[in-house]
């Protein structure tokens, strides 16, 4: 089968599409056919070396993505029987969506939303459970909290205004003023510049504070938070970790969200966008074989939404 994958760390350009054997199930495994692939940041951390690249080394060559839509093509699983559209999140630092196969466990893989294509479902997974992850548990977002969204034109952003709002909460917005059309469309209830007013100087309070972006930590952002306001980061410094152990039982307290494949939280993201309470947002459609030019894209930050490979 082919896969996107690559030899040695460095810039896009060492991603190779390759012919490889395709994966072997384990145990209760799914194999999917995969049709799409999503791309996320972590990609570009991994294959660039910046992060993670003293353990990876060994591991050589890496496969890429994590976020996938497909049909399942084999399945000991009542829930999901071969034939059945899918998506999912590869977890646990696994990487290999990027491929025209690809194993999964169980909890990783749900459903497909009806009225979804390959490219739509693919582009929800990691953002989506990331969001409501960071929102729901982390955050405890309830009806009538106000939330401020940073970075809210992104991956992440544009899916947590939208989760924001079907757990009931006022949203505002936080990007560049290119995009504010956008995350109004989506349901921000205000939307501010965040280089003419950077979010952690406002006058108002948020009883929740998402930094999606990764430059608002807590040591700033709980100057706009609540008595019992509630801080999360996307964005794992070795800072962060020390303020959420000194306010684990505090408040202002902060969290750093740490994402996990489950096959309920997909099934609620589903609902959503069957109800028309979520959307995906793609920015950009590539082939698996423009793979290198995808994962520049990504890396420019640049992109609104989500950057996806057709696979098939």
């Amino acid at each position: 089968m082919r896969a996107a994958r690559f030899h040695r760390f460095g810039p896009p350009d060492v991603l190779r599409v390759e012919s490889i054997d395709p994966p072997r199930t384990r145990g209760r495994e799914l194999l999917v056919d995969v049709h799409a692939a999503a791309l996320n940041p972590k990609d570009v951390l991994v294959r660039s070396g910046s992060r993670f690249a003293a353990a990876s080394r060994p591991l050589l060559p890496l496969r890429v993505a994590e976020d996938f839509a497909g049909v399942v093509a084999r399945s000991s699983d009542p829930e999901l029987p071969a034939g059945t559209r899918c998506f999912g999140m590869l977890g646990y630092f696994r990487f290999g969506a990027a491929a025209e196969q690809v194993a999964v466990k169980r909890s990783e893989v749900a459903r497909m939303p009806e009225g979804l294509d390959f490219v739509q479902a693919a582009a929800l997974p990691l953002v989506g459970l990331t969001a409501l992850q960071a929102l729901r548990d982390d955050a405890s977002t309830k009806p009538g909290d106000r939330v401020m969204i940073h970075g809210a034109s992104g991956g992440v952003g544009t899916v947590a205004i939208q989760i924001a709002k079907a757990l009931g909460a006022h949203v505002t917005a936080s990007c560049s003023a290119a995009n504010h059309e956008l995350v109004r469309a989506l349901g921000a209830d205000e939307v501010i510049d965040y280089r003419d007013t950077p979010p952690h100087t406002l006058s108002t309070r948020f009883d929740v504070f998402f930094d999606v972006f990764g430059n608002q930590p807590f040591a700033k952002a709980r100057a706009v938070l609540d008595a019992r306001g509630r801080h999360v980061s996307t964005v794992p410094r070795p800072a962060d970790f020390l303020w959420q152990a000194r306010t684990f039982a505090t408040y202002p307290r902060t969290r750093v969200v740490v994402v996990r494949p489950r096959r309920a939280d997909l099934d609620r993201l589903a609902r959503w966008v069957e109800e028309g309470k979520l959307r995906a947002v793609v920015d950009r459609v590539c082939s698996l074989d423009e793979i290198a030019d995808a994962e520049r894209y990504v890396e420019s930050k640049r992109a609104r939404g989500k950057v996806v490979l057709r696979v098939r």
